[in-house]
């Protein structure tokens, strides 16, 4: 098990880094959020996960060892694997997966690319125990607002917060009765509007 990586960034790539440690480089499979926090030449530390298959051993990086835990446990729910578990944390960050799962908000998990209600449903049924024991602090009570769940899910396709913010303001002003069950709708205006501000 390699457990963590620790070196100079020698390539970007569109689903990860190469890190070379000790002259050796590895590849490292990451979310847009964790590359977009590296530097080509700079050292990088990260978490790492190594997935064994019968014709690939791939190795995932994260930021920080509580987003690679729960990398890990969302793959033991049925249906789950590495790419889709980390689907799961480029939409939402290890907090809000933990409030999605405790507060059964399947819309939030819906906003994952390949996960449906009945995965969604599926999900919550396997993991919602397993996640109890979370860091202290990190499942507040009750069941977020739409604009932190939307702005949470921009924020892991790699959009900055000050694009994120003015959005949700507009369409908050827009849809002044939005409730959670309309993110999915509030999430394709929302990237409709930040792709017309590029």
């Amino acid at each position: 098990m390699i457990a963590s990586v620790s070196g100079t960034v020698t390539s970007l790539q569109p689903d990860g880094v190469v890190v070379c440690v000790g002259g050796v480089g590895f590849a490292v499979q990451t979310t847009p959020g964790t590359r977009a926090r590296l530097r080509l030449g700079e050292q990088a530390e990260l978490a790492t996960s190594l997935v064994v298959r019968e014709d690939s051993l791939t190795l995932y990086g994260f930021a920080d060892d509580d987003e690679r835990a729960l990398f890990e446990l969302l793959q033991s729910s049925s249906g789950v694997g590495p790419r889709l578990a980390q689907a799961v944390l480029t939409v939402h960050n290890p907090d809000a997966v933990r409030r999605a799962l405790l507060t059964e908000d399947l819309v939030a998990l819906t906003l994952v690319p390949g996960i449906g209600r009945k995965g969604a449903q599926r999900m919550v049924l396997e993991l919602k125990d397993k996640v109890v024991g979370s860091p202290a602090g990190a499942v507040p009570v009750g069941s977020p607002g739409w604009r932190d769940t939307l702005t949470e899910a921009l924020s892991g396709l790699g959009f900055a917060s000050g694009q994120t913010d003015e959005v949700v303001v507009r369409l908050a002003e827009a849809h002044p009765d939005a409730t959670s069950a309309e993110v999915p709708a509030l999430l394709r205006e929302a990237l409709a509007l930040l792709g017309r501000s590029r």
